[in-house]
Protein backbone atom coordinates (compact mmCIF):
# COMPACT_ATOMS: atom_id res chain seq x y z
CA UNK A 1 0.00 0.00 0.00
CA UNK A 2 2.86 2.40 0.79
CA UNK A 3 4.39 1.64 -2.58
CA UNK A 4 1.08 2.54 -4.25
CA UNK A 5 1.02 5.87 -2.44
CA UNK A 6 4.60 6.52 -3.50
CA UNK A 7 3.75 5.78 -7.15
CA UNK A 8 0.74 8.07 -6.90
CA UNK A 9 2.93 10.84 -5.46
CA UNK A 10 5.47 10.43 -8.27
CA UNK A 11 2.73 10.52 -10.92
CA UNK A 12 1.28 13.67 -9.37
CA UNK A 13 4.73 15.26 -9.29
CA UNK A 14 5.22 14.48 -12.97
CA UNK A 15 1.84 15.98 -13.74
CA UNK A 16 2.81 19.18 -11.87
CA UNK A 17 6.12 19.33 -13.74
CA UNK A 18 4.37 18.98 -17.09
CA UNK A 19 1.91 21.67 -16.05
CA UNK A 20 4.85 23.91 -15.11
CA UNK A 21 6.33 23.36 -18.58
CA UNK A 22 3.01 24.32 -20.18
CA UNK A 23 2.77 27.50 -18.13
CA UNK A 24 6.40 28.42 -18.84
CA UNK A 25 5.80 27.82 -22.56
CA UNK A 26 2.80 30.15 -22.51
CA UNK A 27 4.94 32.79 -20.79
CA UNK A 28 7.66 32.33 -23.39
CA UNK A 29 5.15 32.69 -26.22
CA UNK A 30 3.80 35.89 -24.65
CA UNK A 31 7.33 37.29 -24.25
CA UNK A 32 8.19 36.47 -27.87
CA UNK A 33 4.96 38.11 -29.03
CA UNK A 34 5.70 41.23 -26.97
CA UNK A 35 9.21 41.44 -28.44
CA UNK A 36 7.88 41.13 -32.00
CA UNK A 37 5.33 43.87 -31.35
CA UNK A 38 7.99 46.13 -29.81
CA UNK A 39 10.30 45.57 -32.77
CA UNK A 40 7.48 46.38 -35.20
CA UNK A 41 6.61 49.55 -33.26
CA UNK A 42 10.25 50.64 -33.34
CA UNK A 43 10.49 49.95 -37.06
CA UNK A 44 7.25 51.85 -37.69
CA UNK A 45 8.51 54.84 -35.69
CA UNK A 46 11.66 55.18 -37.80
CA UNK A 47 11.50 53.21 -41.03
CA UNK A 48 14.69 54.74 -42.39
CA UNK A 49 16.95 53.25 -39.73
CA UNK A 50 15.02 50.09 -38.92
CA UNK A 51 13.62 48.89 -42.24
CA UNK A 52 15.10 45.39 -42.01
CA UNK A 53 13.84 45.01 -38.47
CA UNK A 54 10.20 44.88 -39.55
CA UNK A 55 11.00 42.14 -42.06
CA UNK A 56 12.66 40.02 -39.36
CA UNK A 57 9.75 40.59 -36.97
CA UNK A 58 7.18 39.62 -39.61
CA UNK A 59 9.20 36.53 -40.51
CA UNK A 60 9.25 35.52 -36.83
CA UNK A 61 5.50 36.10 -36.56
CA UNK A 62 4.69 33.86 -39.52
CA UNK A 63 7.33 31.17 -38.97
CA UNK A 64 6.11 27.62 -38.65
CA UNK A 65 7.00 25.40 -35.71
CA UNK A 66 10.01 23.94 -37.53
CA UNK A 67 11.58 27.30 -38.41
CA UNK A 68 10.47 29.15 -35.27
CA UNK A 69 13.78 29.05 -33.43
CA UNK A 70 15.69 30.20 -36.49
CA UNK A 71 13.28 33.08 -37.14
CA UNK A 72 13.40 34.24 -33.51
CA UNK A 73 17.21 34.08 -33.54
CA UNK A 74 17.23 36.13 -36.73
CA UNK A 75 15.04 38.73 -35.03
CA UNK A 76 17.46 38.87 -32.08
CA UNK A 77 20.39 39.44 -34.42
CA UNK A 78 18.46 42.07 -36.39
CA UNK A 79 17.61 43.92 -33.18
CA UNK A 80 21.22 43.91 -32.05
CA UNK A 81 22.55 44.93 -35.46
CA UNK A 82 20.09 47.76 -36.00
CA UNK A 83 20.34 49.20 -32.48
CA UNK A 84 24.10 48.91 -32.14
CA UNK A 85 24.88 50.26 -35.62
CA UNK A 86 22.54 53.28 -35.37
CA UNK A 87 23.63 54.29 -31.86
CA UNK A 88 25.20 57.57 -32.92
CA UNK A 89 22.16 59.06 -34.61
CA UNK A 90 20.39 61.99 -32.99
CA UNK A 91 16.94 60.37 -33.21
CA UNK A 92 17.31 58.28 -30.05
CA UNK A 93 15.65 60.91 -27.90
CA UNK A 94 12.52 60.78 -30.06
CA UNK A 95 12.47 56.99 -29.88
CA UNK A 96 12.91 56.69 -26.11
CA UNK A 97 9.53 54.94 -25.44
CA UNK A 98 10.02 52.44 -28.26
CA UNK A 99 13.61 51.74 -27.20
CA UNK A 100 12.55 51.19 -23.60
CA UNK A 101 9.86 48.75 -24.74
CA UNK A 102 12.30 46.85 -26.97
CA UNK A 103 14.81 46.63 -24.13
CA UNK A 104 12.23 45.36 -21.65
CA UNK A 105 10.77 42.89 -24.14
CA UNK A 106 14.20 41.51 -25.09
CA UNK A 107 15.12 40.99 -21.45
CA UNK A 108 11.72 39.37 -20.89
CA UNK A 109 12.38 36.86 -23.68
CA UNK A 110 15.72 35.95 -22.14
CA UNK A 111 14.15 35.40 -18.71
CA UNK A 112 11.14 33.48 -20.08
CA UNK A 113 13.38 31.17 -22.10
CA UNK A 114 15.54 30.54 -19.03
CA UNK A 115 12.48 29.62 -16.94
CA UNK A 116 11.08 27.42 -19.71
CA UNK A 117 14.32 25.54 -20.25
CA UNK A 118 14.65 25.09 -16.47
CA UNK A 119 11.18 23.56 -16.31
CA UNK A 120 11.99 21.29 -19.25
CA UNK A 121 15.22 20.20 -17.58
CA UNK A 122 13.44 19.32 -14.32
CA UNK A 123 10.74 17.39 -16.17
CA UNK A 124 13.21 15.45 -18.29
CA UNK A 125 15.27 14.61 -15.19
CA UNK A 126 12.18 13.29 -13.41
CA UNK A 127 11.17 11.21 -16.42
CA UNK A 128 14.59 9.53 -16.65
CA UNK A 129 13.90 7.58 -13.46
CA UNK A 130 13.66 3.81 -13.89
CA UNK A 131 10.55 3.75 -11.74
CA UNK A 132 8.81 6.34 -13.92
CA UNK A 133 9.67 4.45 -17.09
CA UNK A 134 8.84 1.00 -15.69
CA UNK A 135 5.39 1.99 -14.46
CA UNK A 136 4.79 4.50 -17.26
CA UNK A 137 3.94 7.22 -14.79
CA UNK A 138 4.31 9.94 -17.41
CA UNK A 139 1.34 8.54 -19.29
CA UNK A 140 1.06 9.74 -22.87
CA UNK A 141 2.54 13.16 -22.25
CA UNK A 142 5.21 13.96 -24.84
CA UNK A 143 8.74 14.61 -23.66
CA UNK A 144 9.21 18.39 -23.71
CA UNK A 145 11.96 19.89 -25.85
CA UNK A 146 14.25 22.77 -25.01
CA UNK A 147 13.76 26.08 -26.83
CA UNK A 148 17.20 27.21 -27.94
CA UNK A 149 17.49 30.59 -29.63
CA UNK A 150 19.93 33.45 -29.73
CA UNK A 151 18.20 35.71 -27.22
CA UNK A 152 21.00 38.01 -26.14
CA UNK A 153 19.36 41.41 -25.55
CA UNK A 154 20.66 44.33 -27.62
CA UNK A 155 22.87 46.94 -26.03
CA UNK A 156 20.83 50.10 -26.17
CA UNK A 157 22.93 53.26 -26.03
CA UNK A 158 22.58 55.41 -22.98
CA UNK A 159 20.28 58.32 -23.54
CA UNK A 160 20.96 61.66 -21.91
CA UNK A 161 18.50 62.18 -19.09
CA UNK A 162 17.22 65.71 -18.73
CA UNK A 163 15.29 67.29 -15.87
CA UNK A 164 11.93 66.80 -17.59
CA UNK A 165 12.45 63.21 -18.86
CA UNK A 166 10.89 60.32 -16.92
Amino acid sequence: MLFGFYLSWRATRLHRLHHRVDIARAGLEAALHRRRDAALALAAADTGAFGGLSDAAEAARHAGEGQRDLAESTLSRALRASLESHGATGRWELLRPQLAEVEAAAKGVHMARTFYNGAVSDTRRARRSRLVRAFRLAGTAPLPDFFEIDDQPPRIPLLPVGPDTP
